[in-house]
């Protein structure tokens, strides 16, 4: 089993993914460049690619529940 995101990150992911969707989605990499453009959130490395990857995973939910 994989490792579990922890409930603010999960919140995080989900406000950004709201109030941003043009500027995320399903590239791993981009997602973490956008993730520091943005200058109100100081992010650790780790954190970072935790929020980036989660976004990742909820951009292609998101895409096959469109596709249903």
């Amino acid at each position: 089993m994989g490792k579990s995101v922890a409930k603010g990150l999960k919140y995080r992911g989900e406000v950004l993914l709201e109030e941003f969707p043009e500027e995320f989605g399903k590239d791993f990499v981009k997602n973490k460049a956008a993730l520091n453009k943005i200058p109100e959130m100081k992010l650790s490395k780790t954190t970072r690619n935790i929020l980036a990857g989660y976004i990742v995973r909820e951009a292609k939910k998101k895409e096959a529940a469109k596709l249903v």
